[in-house]
């Protein structure tokens, strides 16, 4: 079953060498019950290591059940310590946040054979632990805890049973109990070698194996000749990884769980920073998002594809002049502009001030006359009542419409409809409500009456030009171009020479908003990005918990790649932890953000927008947070020497 040739094995120290093991050769028999004996120091427990695969020899070769195992990788060794041997320690080595039978299926997860846990519960009947099962290390005496170590050794079924001191913290009853086990076991056709320094215990084995400095001093059967051992095929060590073998995701994910819930208010204050991150982003950007979409609004109050022609000032030499006195705009070039194949539609405007008068009630607005395409240009639809006609155009009648701080001011919580107010002393009949459209910087745009533009040009404010057109385009992509044009159609109007040419200005409204919209959009990855380096803290702060989570839990993870646990497995396992924490601060965090959100709306009154994108990302953060400072912890318990990690304090 065994066969050892030439084993050496050194330890360094510093610059001190320790030969544990010096050259040991040995052939054990399947069925044999083995004792390895000699004083602390001997050799013989590193023996028992590299017999089991959980330690490498510097020298010699090793076969076992007819694989050669000296060469194996490590992933290759961990399924040799599942398939071939089942380990007893002498600290038992049982997870104490799990039951009986969950560290009795700990080798099964391994092998990819956790649909066989009703094997458990038999291994626990044979070790006469059944009504025990469901109890934790903790309520066990030390006795029942060796027992279920026994059981996990044998839930696999492996050939051959490894012994490390197995009565070594036990009483002298428990003591019994053990050895009846181990040699009901050893009856029953199991390899059992046992590491002890009691002759007591050796007395029960088949053979006994002194050793003394790291060598064999002596071999002695005392009964039996053991059974030979059944010629089988060797096995590839790529077989030792058949497909499908090793814990699944849900394994990992049950058991990074159980490890969480072990510690609740130490992961929970981990999850604390990762909540906080996730809130603070999606409020940020909620605010964020809120104000450019107020903002979105408030432009397209302004009209879309819009340009503003308008009279500019114009410099004389180092004298400026009053806007408008060298090129003031006519009809002639609303016609000569409307004319354009790209323009769809055009207003005239001209403005000032007057003082409405409503009964005892008076309030100083802004009056722009227009034309009726104005309505469509500006979004300036009336919510109650109608825009004017064509015919009140030319007919240059007296009817107005008022904005909401107008109305507000002059009529209360009253429709204005059909009212008639004094604009400088002259009636005008209020035919409509314009919509909202708050403020524009310093400007109130509901602080105006609108009048159409022959009404305001020569009954109200005696003007015979006037102040600016809004021109509609057809296309954004012809905006530059349609530019181009109108200004070539007022220089050729009005004549204006190279000089004169900046006396009047197009303003592209676009191009506003454009800015306005970046402007905003910078200022919410703005707020994003600050609030994402809280995130970016929390994750430290899962990565420091996760590397003291390894370095107490050493043990157990030599534990783990003692009965059969891969690379992998403990990376998965660590990986998933630190992921699950990060997701489930994430998903506390995303509550409190949007809780957050609202809070904002209704203290401070600002407008905030949650999307679902904000949602989406701040959760795949979260887990990219979990995964990316999840890493190093998990490789470095992944890539612990499983005896070294054992014999850890």
């Amino acid at each position: 079953m065994i066969e050892i040739r030439g084993i050496v094995k050194t330890y360094r120290m510093g610059a001190q060498e320790v030969r544990a093991v010096r050259g040991v050769s040995l052939d054990i028999q399947a069925g044999d019950f083995v004792a390895i004996m000699g004083p602390s120091g001997s050799g013989k427990s590193t023996l028992l290591h590299i017999i089991g695969c959980l330690d490498r020899p510097d020298e010699g070769s090793y076969r076992a059940g007819g694989m050669d195992l000296t060469r194996l990788g490590d992933d290759e060794l961990a399924a040799a310590r599942n398939r071939l041997f089942g380990f007893v320690f002498q600290q038992f080595h049982l997870l104490p946040y799990a039951d009986a039978r969950e560290n009795v299926e700990l080798p099964l997860i391994y092998a990819g054979r956790r649909h066989l846990r009703e094997s458990a519960q038999d291994r626990l009947r044979e070790v006469g632990l059944a009504a025990r099962a469901v109890h934790r290390p903790s309520e066990l005496s030390g006795g029942e805890q060796q027992r279920v170590a026994i059981a996990r050794a044998l839930v696999n079924d492996p050939p051959i049973l490894l012994a490390d001191e197995p009565t070594g913290n036990l009483d002298t009853a428990s003591e019994a109990e053990i050895i009846a086990v181990l040699e009901r076991l050893n009856r029953e056709g199991k390899t059992i070698v046992v590491v002890t320094h009691e002759a007591e215990i050796a007395a029960h084995a088949a053979r006994i194996i002194r050793m003394r400095d790291g060598a064999v001093v002596s071999d002695e059967r005392v009964r039996g000749t053991g059974r030979p051992l059944r010629a089988e095929p060797e096995e590839a060590p790529g077989d030792l990884h058949a497909p499908g073998e090793g814990a699944v995701i849900a394994d990992h994910l049950r058991q990074a769980l159980r490890a969480i819930l072990t510690h609740p208010m130490r992961s929970a204050l981990s999850m604390l920073g990762i909540l906080i991150g996730v809130a603070a982003v999606i409020a940020m950007l909620a605010l964020g998002g809120g104000a450019r979409e107020s903002i979105r609004q408030r432009l397209a109050s302004m009209g879309s594809n819009l340009l503003r022609v308008r009279a500019g000032s114009h410099r004389r030499g180092a004298v400026a002049l009053e806007a408008g006195s060298v090129t003031r705009l006519n009809f002639k070039d609303l016609e000569d502009i409307a004319r354009l194949p790209d323009i769809r539609r055009i207003s005239p405007s001209v403005t000032g001030r007057a003082q409405a008068v409503y009964g005892n009630r008076n309030w100083n607005t802004q009056v722009e006359g227009t034309g009726v395409e104005y309505e469509g240009i500006r979004a300036s639809s009336p919510t109650a009542g109608r825009f004017f006609t064509e015919d009140d155009v030319r007919g240059r009648r007296k009817v107005a419409l008022v904005g909401a701080t107008v109305a507000r001011e002059l009529f209360g919580d009253s429709s204005p409809v059909g009212s008639i107010i004094k604009l400088n002393r002259v009636n005008f009949q209020v035919i409509g409500l314009l919509p909202e459209k708050g403020a524009m910087g310093p400007r109130d745009q509901d602080d105006t009456v609108i009048v159409p533009v022959t009404t305001a040009m020569y009954r109200l404010l005696g003007k015979d030009y006037l102040d600016s057109l809004y021109v509609e385009v057809a296309e954004a992509s012809r905006m530059h171009a349609v530019e181009d044009e109108i200004k070539a159609r007022i220089v050729k109007n009005h004549r204006l020479s190279k000089e004169n040419e900046d006396s009047f200005e197009i303003r592209n409204m676009a191009e506003m908003q454009e800015a306005l919209e970046s402007t905003t959009k910078t200022m919410t990855w703005l707020l994003g990005s600050i609030a994402a380096i809280s995130l970016l803290v929390g994750g430290i702060g899962i990565m420091n918990i996760m590397l003291v989570s390894v370095t107490e839990r050493t043990r157990e993870i030599g534990l783990r790649k003692a009965l059969g646990a891969r690379y992998a497995d403990i990376m998965y396992q660590f990986l998933i932890e630190s992921v699950v924490m990060t997701v489930s601060g994430g998903a506390a965090g995303v509550a409190l953000g949007i809780g957050a959100s609202m809070l904002i709306t209704v203290l401070a009154g600002w407008a905030v927008k949650v999307s679902a994108a904000s949602i989406a990302l701040a959760t795949l953060f979260s887990i990219v947070v979990g995964l990316v400072f999840g890493v190093w912890p998990a490789r470095r318990a992944a890539s612990l020497n499983p005896i070294e990690a054992l014999r850890y304090e």
